[in-house]
């Protein structure tokens, strides 16, 4: 009975959530158009990358490879082009998930390739492969990590970070990273990574949303000793400037194709965790990581369906009605993360023994398998978030060591 209650309760508040979302539309064709990437620009940010007088110095008479993605900008060049213009010698790019121009879809397998505009080689590090090998790096004196972050354990681009500062170390050679402001680095918050769930989507025991730039994260593998052996890699960081933990940062292009603009940027630590259920977080949509819905969510007021495009080729629920909600215009400005929306759909949710994917995926995202139960137990947002703050209070405590830049605390 006590069950049975809740999840009336839950749906009850469901409901409410729905007609607040949807208002005056009753289909996502009717809603106003999703914000640019660029509504918030960075005044007088310099990233590291900008920093020529610093860098170009660091890379004279060097063999230089880069791990580089779209978002490896100075100004409106590529960093590629930019060094090639100061005749800095390049021998291979590295590519991330998505790829070196960042097209590719999430999980999808990227292929070694020759770039067409520089015939320069690039090299996949997501599919089958996680890191250079010694051939690899045979010929390079010099590493450069340049891809801007969204501040979120399960995005891989830091997982990435991770195993290239280890085959750096193996190899005996040095890695310079280029920082970027975090839009989401102005909080810390989520459940810290238990070591049992250690994946590519999560590989050292911090929080879901980590309050670091990706230069601090490489200073805290380090100074934690979190790579094999406890070794440390030979670890240059070109920081910012103009830029601290307090400021919302608009980042200037994609950074990956499904993180199309700040709302979504901002939505992603509190509903990535949907694509280990059978929910959709809107991908195959003009708006991922906007909307959020299944076919087997009762409450109908709001409805999606995601359909094959570039980045989403075969999304979740292809062609398939989605009934959920619209998240384009909710509060982004509470640091912290929402777990309403994971409790509330599950409550309504028409068959919850199929809600969690059967291969826990859930549980690497969540980094622990507790959320998970927690859900099934209907325990309130309160109690589940009151579960993460032993964790969270040591975390802070180690940040602080590794901070380049002024903090929101």
């Amino acid at each position: 009975m006590f069950v049975l209650m809740t999840k009336i309760k839950l749906t009850i508040s469901f409901f409410c959530l729905f007609l607040f979302n949807s208002c005056n539309s009753q289909s996502a064709t009717s809603v106003s158009q999703p914000q640019t990437i660029n509504n918030r620009p960075a005044i007088g940010i310099t990233t590291g990358a900008e920093r020529l007088d610093i860098l170009l110095p660091l890379l004279k008479d060097k063999n230089v490879a880069l791990l580089v993605n779209q978002t490896a900008m100075v100004g409106g060049t590529h960093l590629v082009d930019t060094l090639l213009a100061y005749h800095i010698n390049i021998k291979k790019i590295f590519a991330p998930e998505h790829g070196f121009r960042g097209s590719a879809d999430a999980g999808e397998h990227v292929r070694d390739s020759v770039d067409a505009k520089t015939k320069i080689k690039i090299i996949s590090l997501y599919g089958g492969k996680k890191k250079p090998s010694a051939q690899d790096l045979k010929d390079v004196d010099v590493m450069i990590f340049d891809i801007q972050d969204v501040g979120v354990r399960f995005y891989t681009f830091i997982s990435s970070l991770h195993y290239l500062m280890e085959t750096c170390e193996e190899n005996n050679k040095q890695l310079i990273v280029l920082d970027r402001p975090n839009p989401n680095g102005w909080y810390v918050d989520g459940p810290v990574l238990e070591k049992k769930f250690q994946s590519f989507v999560g590989v050292d025991p911090i929080p879901v949303v980590h309050g670091l730039t990706v230069g601090e994260y490489a200073q805290m593998v380090n100074g934690e000793k979190w790579l094999p052996n406890g070794m440390q890699c030979n670890l240059k960081v070109v920081e910012c400037l103009n830029y601290n933990h307090t400021m919302r940062y608009s980042i200037p292009a994609k950074p990956s194709p499904n993180l199309p603009n700040d709302v979504a940027i901002y939505n992603y630590p509190s509903i990535c965790y949907f694509e280990g259920t059978d929910v959709s977080v809107g991908r195959g949509t003009d708006y991922p990581f906007q909307v959020v819905g299944a076919p087997q969510i009762s409450i109908r007021s709001y409805s999606f369906t995601p359909q094959s495009k570039p980045g989403a080729k075969t999304p979740p629920h292809l062609n398939k009605v989605c009934y959920g909600f619209d998240l384009r215009n909710v509060n982004t400005d509470k640091a912290e993360i929402n777990l309403s929306y994971l409790t509330k759909t599950y409550a309504v949710f028409s068959d919850t023994a199929k809600y969690f994917l059967p291969n826990l995926f859930f549980d690497k995202l969540s980094g622990t398998d507790e959320l998970r139960k927690q859900i099934i137990a209907h325990k309130t947002e309160t109690e589940i978030k009151a579960s993460w703050k032993n964790g969270l209070d040591d975390y802070k405590t180690k940040r602080k060591k590794y901070l380049l830049y002024k903090d929101f605390e």
